[in-house]
């Protein structure tokens, strides 16, 4: 990422690329095409091999299998191993792609995510006008896995950071671990390390042809037992070479490794990969003890039912009643001209050029309790949505050249009342542009909030019309 890339920005890619490979595990030759997706597309794989040519989105929901690589599955199309890709697009800051593929698994290239790094870079990342909106921790998220000794834990943070430990009993591995302090580093700490495996996994998956696309130069082989010479050429056999040697530390006659702890950063490689599946961009510190697919993709999953069980929290507005207002009440008054008992904001707490927050305190004494409903206090959904369009209505004539203006409303959509509001609440009226006000017409995302969860919310869209005095 380059010193002007912006965080907090949505991203995609500045251009179509692609890049042809084989499987690792089908042996499918696969032509994989990256292109570029709007805003709030996020990742989204589609097979143009297979009939209707169905589109599946990254996301740990639609997993179906985790015994060799991450496997996606809508119906019948599946697309396999799609950790690497993943990894490289969060790695890059790319928010928003089609991948498409004619073929049912990712090209391993050479194992690792530096391959399609480079193809994102050859692309260019293109920054987007919609905000990127990040999700925090605020508790510790903990999976445990007795049966595979697997502890995960995701901490509050003010960055994505990672931290893998890998313990497989091996003497030629040990016991390592690799750090990611920022997602800044991922492209030269992260991406250019392979995947490994076991000779015995590895004897064990072309017993049972499941290694197809297999390479010596696409997974380090991890040699942790004696070799006998028929093995030797059974295995020069599966990867089409002359002659197979065991070269120093144990390893397959790979190249030499990029890191010494190449493993344990390959692993921390797959954990970025598989929690892209959240759908969520999130803040927090990652502790992975013995990571595999299935415990990532299950973290995944409880990661995003967290963030979707406090989503509403994040939007909430914030009221100190000890700071001053924006706007006070005399200041509405210049601008609006409803009056008494028809006035429903008491005052604006935040405005920006495209959103605003603005505050009733519904008290005992309102007008309409007389009648809705004696002894039973509740405010009436229409003055709820009253009230946010006079909110909304101080944000589109604040949008406008000098000058007196009015705001009529045309249209209310998706009006939605998830709790009621009665005396002594004080309602948190937010109002958010949709987009561009074109010929006087703003488009709002209404929300009402009280006690800290949202109360109503709705679309409206207004006209803009000057005032002739």
């Amino acid at each position: 990422m380059d010193i002007h890339f912006n965080p907090d920005k949505q991203h995609t890619l500045g251009s179509s690329i692609s890049i042809s490979g084989t499987g690792l595990h089908t042996g499918v030759l696969v032509d994989m095409t990256l292109k570029p997706a709007n805003p709030g597309f996020g990742i989204q794989f589609q097979r143009i091999d297979l009939p209707n040519q169905p589109i599946i989105k990254a996301d740990c929901d639609l997993v179906t299998d985790t015994s060799r690589g991450t496997t996606l599955q809508v119906g019948d199309a599946k697309i396999s191993t799609v950790e690497h890709v993943l990894a490289a697009l969060v790695g890059m800051g790319v928010d928003n792609t089609l991948i498409e593929l004619n073929g049912p698994e990712i090209p391993i290239i050479d194992g690792s995510s530096e391959p399609f790094v480079r193809l994102i870079e050859e692309a260019g990342v293109l920054e987007q006008e919609a905000n990127k909106i990040w999700y925090s921790i605020d508790e510790n998220i903990y999976l445990y896995d007795e049966a595979k000794r697997v502890e995960m834990v995701a901490m509050p943070a003010l960055d994505y950071q990672i931290t893998t430990l890998i313990d497989f009993n091996s003497p030629v591995l040990g016991t390592q671990h690799a750090g990611l302090k920022s997602i800044k580093e991922f492209k030269t700490e992260i991406a250019p390390c392979r995947t490994f495996c076991f000779l015995h996994e590895l004897e064990m998956l072309l017993d049972n042809d499941l290694v197809k696309g297999g390479d010596i130069n696409n997974a380090i082989v991890v040699v942790d037992k004696p070799v006998n010479e028929d093995e030797m050429n059974r295995l020069a056999k599966a990867f089409k070479r002359d002659k197979i040697e065991i070269k120093s530390e144990g390893y397959l006659n790979n190249l030499e490794l990029r890191f010494p702890n190449e493993p344990a950063r390959h692993k921390l490689l797959d954990v970025v990969g598989d929690l892209a599946l959240i759908g969520y961009p999130i803040k927090a510190r990652i502790i992975a003890n013995r990571p595999g697919h299935s415990s990532n993709v299950d973290f995944a999953k409880k990661i995003k039912q967290y963030i979707k069980k406090n989503k509403h929290v994040k939007d909430v507005p914030v009221y100190n009643p000890t700071l001053p207002p924006v706007f006070t009440l005399q200041e509405i008054e210049k601008t609006l001209p409803h009056r008494h008992p028809f006035l429903l904001v008491d005052k604006i707490i935040e405005l920006t050029d495209n959103q605003i927050v603005g505050v009733k305190n519904v008290t005992f004494n309102e007008w309409f309790f007389v009648g809705h409903f004696p002894g039973n206090p509740v405010m009436p959904g229409v003055l709820q949505i009253e009230a946010l369009a006079q909110t909304g209505g101080i944000l589109c004539i604040n949008s406008m050249p000098e000058g007196q203006y009015d705001t009529y409303f045309l249209k209310i959509d998706n009006c939605k009342f998830k709790q009621m509001v009665r005396p002594g609440d004080t309602m948190l009226l937010k109002m958010e542009m949709v987009g561009v006000i074109r010929r006087g017409i703003c488009e709002m995302k209404g929300t009402v909030y009280v006690n800290g969860k949202v109360a109503t919310e709705a679309d409206l869209v207004a006209q803009v019309v000057r005032r002739n005095n």
